[in-house]
C-alpha cells in the first residue's frame, strides 16, 4: 500500500528492538527466492503520509507494494513508468499551466480491481488545504482541530500552486491538474494512485475482500462523494486512512482491504519489532517487469550492528544496510560471502533544539522555548557552539570514509561550488569559527550570562536519544561530555521507540537525521518552512525562511537560487534552532549470489529496483 505524499524527507529513525536469532532459514541456501534486508528500523505503519510513521523504513517498505508515474533510479534521475502510465503538458501559460496524467489500459490493484483516473483523486484530498476546507474536513492548518487526512501532505507545494480540483476524462482514465503557472519540478508533484474502493470499504465497516462489482460500486461511491464534497463519506474514509494504516503487526486476522497493492508485492506478515515479510504480487503489471526469481522479500530488524554483520556471515541476511561503524565495516570486509560497497547517501544527521509547543504534543515551556526571549536564544546558541561536531566526525565517521568536516548547510550536497559558496555566507561561521575550545569559551560566557555558576550547577537538557543504535549511543556520549565544559549537564532519554517522542514537551533537544526522497529546487523548505516537518518536531516557524520557500516555486536562474538559499539559512542560524553534523556514510554488504542491487542515495536506497533482483 503506498500512498503519494508531498514530503521529500523521511525521518531515519534510531533501533529499536534486539537481535531475534535463527528467525529465518539460511539465506545463501542452493536455491533461493528470498531476499532478507537488514534493517535498523522497527516498522511504522503502512501509510507513510503520517507524521507518526513517516519513515525511511517506511518508504523502503511501500516502494514494494505501490508503484506511480515515475521514480528515481540510483543516478538521482527522474524515469517515467510508462508502464503505469503517462503524463503531459496540456497547456502552458504564465497563469494556466496544465498537465495531464492518464492511467494505462488494464492496470489493476492485487484484487483484480481496475486502476483508473478515479484512484488518482485521493491525492488531491490529501494534499488541498482548499478542498479540505470546502468539504468540511477540517483546515489542515488549524492548531486546535485535526483533518480528517491527517496527513503531511498539505500546506504545500501542491497546495500553495494547485488551482481547483482536478478534473476527470469522460472514460474517467485521465485527470488534468491546473496550477498557478509553470513550476519548478512540477512533474514531482503530480498525482500517485490509492485504492479508493478499499478505503471506502474500510470506511464503511467491511472485514474482508469484495466482489468485483462491490469494489466498482464502492469506487463510484467515492467519485460521488468526491465531486459533491461529501463530508459524511469522506470524514469516514479520513479516519480509515489516518487510523487504520498504523498497524505495526499483520497476521491472519489482519483486514486484508489494508494490504491491497499495485507493487510487485503485498505484505504477508508482520512481527512488530522483529521483521516484516512480503509475498510476490500476481496481478502486478503497474511497473518494471519481474526478473524472476525473488518472490518473497524479508525486512529483518537488528538494532546492533556487530550482530548484523555476524548474521550477514551466518547466511541469515542477504543485504547489509545500518549506520555502520568502525568495526562494523571492518567486520564485514572480513566477510567472504559477500561484497561490500559504499556511495552516495542523501541523509544527514543533525541535532535540534525545542522551540515552541507542537500540535498535539504536551506545552514546551523549557529553556529553550522561544518564549523566553534573549535568554532562551543565548542558551541555544551556547548549546550549539557546546555540540563537539568536528570531535562526532573524527571519531564517528573519519575512519569509515575520511571525511572530517561537518556539514554547514543543507540545501546542497557538500564539495559542490554552490555548497562552498552558501557556507561562506548563510551565517554558519558563527558555530564554526576557530576551535572547540574557542567555542567552549563563547558558549560559557553565554550560559554565564544567566547561570554565572553553571559550572558548579551546570543547566538541565533533556535530550530524547535513539536508543538500540551504538553509533548514536556515542554520538551522545561525544556531545555530553563536553556540554559539560560549557555548563550543561545534558540528561539522556534513551527510548528505542522514540520516533513517536519526537516533538514531545519534556524533551528540549533531539538528533536524528533526515533522508531525502526527491531532487527538488525547494530542497529543504519541506523541512523548514512552517508547516514542515520540523515544525511538528520543534515547533520551527520563521518568516524569512517562508518567504525565501514561498519565492522558489517557480523556475529559478541558480545565482538567485543560491542567494534564497542563502537568506533562508541565515534566518535558520541567527534562530539558534538546528545544526546538521554528517552525511550518512553509505556502506552495504551484499551477498555475492544475488544480484541487481544498485544503492540509491535518495530514499528508498534499496528497493527502488527489486524489479532487477535476481539469484
Amino acid at each position: 500500500m503506498k500512498f503519494t505524499h508531498s514530503a521529500k524527507f523521511a525521518l531515519t529513525l534510531g533501533a529499536s528492538a534486539a537481535l531475534v536469532i535463527s528467525l529465518l532459514t539460511p539465506a545463501q541456501a542452493a536455491t533461493r527466492s528470498t531476499v532478507v534486508l537488514h534493517q535498523t528500523n522497527a516498522q511504522t505503519g503502512l501509510n507513510c503520509n503520517l507524521s507518526t510513521t513517516n519513515s525511511t523504513v517506511c518508504t523502503e517498505q511501500s516502494s514494494l507494494t505501490g508503484m506511480g508515474f515515475n521514480y528515481y533510479n540510483d543516478k538521482k534521475e527522474i524515469i517515467r513508468n510508462t508502464i503505469f502510465g503517462s503524463y503531459k503538458v496540456v497547456r502552458n501559460k504564465p497563469t494556466d499551466f496544465r498537465v495531464q496524467y492518464t492511467v494505462a489500459e488494464g492496470r489493476v490493484w492485487s484484487d483484480g480491481t481496475p486502476i483508473t483516473g478515479v484512484d488518482l483523486l485521493l491525492s488531491h484530498v490529501t494534499a488541498s488545504d482548499e478542498y479540505s476546507i470546502a468539504a468540511g474536513l477540517g483546515d489542515p492548518a488549524s492548531k486546535t482541530e485535526k483533518p480528517a487526512f491527517n496527513g503531511l501532505g498539505y500546506s504545500s507545494t501542491y497546495a500553495k500552486n494547485i488551482v481547483g480540483d482536478p478534473v476527470l476524462s469522460s472514460d474517467e482514465m485521465s485527470v488534468t491538474l491546473r496550477w498557478k503557472s509553470p513550476i519548478a519540478n512540477w512533474d514531482l508533484y503530480g498525482p500517485g494512485p490509492s485504492p479508493v474502493h478499499a478505503l471506502v470499504h474500510l470506511a464503511e465497516g467491511k472485514d474482508s475482500l469484495q466482489s468485483a462489482s462491490a469494489n466498482l460500486a464502492a469506487k463510484e461511491r467515492f467519485l460521488t462523494a468526491f465531486k459533491a464534497k461529501d463530508s459524511v463519506l469522506l470524514k469516514k474514509m479520513g479516519k480509515s486512512w489516518s487510523e487504520d494504516y498504523t498497524i505495526t503487526t499483520v497476521n491472519k486476522d489482519t483486514n486484508p482491504l489494508l494490504l491491497i497493492s499495485n507493487g510487485g508485492f503485498i505484505v504477508e506478515s508482520a512481527v512488530p519489532k522483529t521483521s516484516m515479510t512480503f509475498k510476490l504480487n500476481p496481478r502486478y503489471n503497474s511497473g518494471p517487469k519481474m526478473d524472476g526469481s525473488v518472490d518473497t522479500v524479508v525486512f529483518k530488524l537488528i538494532t546492533d550492528g556487530t550482530a548484523a554483520s555476524q548474521a550477514l556471515a551466518n547466511g541469515e541476511l542477504d543485504l547489509y544496510a545500518g549506520q555502520a561503524t568502525a568495526d562494523v565495516v571492518a567486520a564485514l570486509n572480513k566477510i567472504s560471502s559477500v561484497k561490500v560497497v559504499g556511495g552516495e547517501v542523501a541523509v544527514y544527521e543533525h541535532w535540534d533544539l525545542h522551540l515552541d509547543t507542537v500540535e498535539g504534543e504536551s506545552a514546551y515551556t523549557g529553556i529553550f522555548s522561544v518564549k523566553g526571549g534573549a535568554r532562551a536564544k543565548a542558551l541555544r546558541q551556547a548549546f550549539l557552539l557546546g555540540l563537539p561536531r568536528e570531535e562526532m566526525m573524527e571519531k564517528l565517521i573519519a575512519p569509515i570514509n575520511g571525511v572530517t568536516t561537518p556539514l554547514c548547510t543543507t540545501w546542497v550536497s557538500p564539495g559542490t561550488a554552490a555548497y562552498d559558496k552558501i557556507c561562506a555566507a548563510n551565517g554558519s561561521a558563527f558555530y564554526t569559527r576557530g576551535t572547540q575550545e574557542s567555542r567552549n569559551k563563547k558558549a560559557l560566557a553565554l550560559v554565564k550570562r544567566y547561570y554565572p555558576d553553571a559550572l558548579k550547577n551546570p543547566v538541565k537538557v533533556n535530550v530524547l536519544v535513539p536508543g538500540g543504535n551504538t553509533r548514536r549511543a556515542a554520538e551522545f556520549a561525544i556531545a555530553k561530555a563536553n556540554l559539560a565544559k560549557v555548563g550543561f549537564d545534558a540528561v539522556g532519554d534513551v527510548q528505542s521507540g522514540w520516533g513517536p517522542l519526537l516533538g514531545n514537551g519534556k524533551y528540549d533537544a533531539f538528533f536524528f537525521a533526515w533522508s531525502s526522497g526527491a531532487v527538488t529546487q525547494r530542497q529543504s523548505c519541506d523541512v523548514f518552512e512552517t508547516n514542515g516537518q520540523a515544525n511538528y518536531i520543534m515547533g520551527l516557524s520563521i518568516k524569512a525562511i517562508d518567504s525565501a520557500c514561498n519565492s522558489m516555486f517557480v523556475p529559478l536562474k541558480q545565482n538567485i537560487l543560491l542567494t534564497k538559499y542563502i537568506l533562508a539559512d541565515r534566518a535558520l542560524y541567527s534562530e539558534a534552532a538546528t545544526l546538521p553534523v554528517f552525511v550518512f556514510p553509505g556502506v552495504y554488504a551484499v551477498n555475492k549470489d544475488l544480484k541487481g542491487i544498485k544503492p540509491n542515495p535518495l530514499n528508498p536506497n534499496l528497493t527502488w529496483n527489486y524489479w532487477e533482483w535476481n539469484y
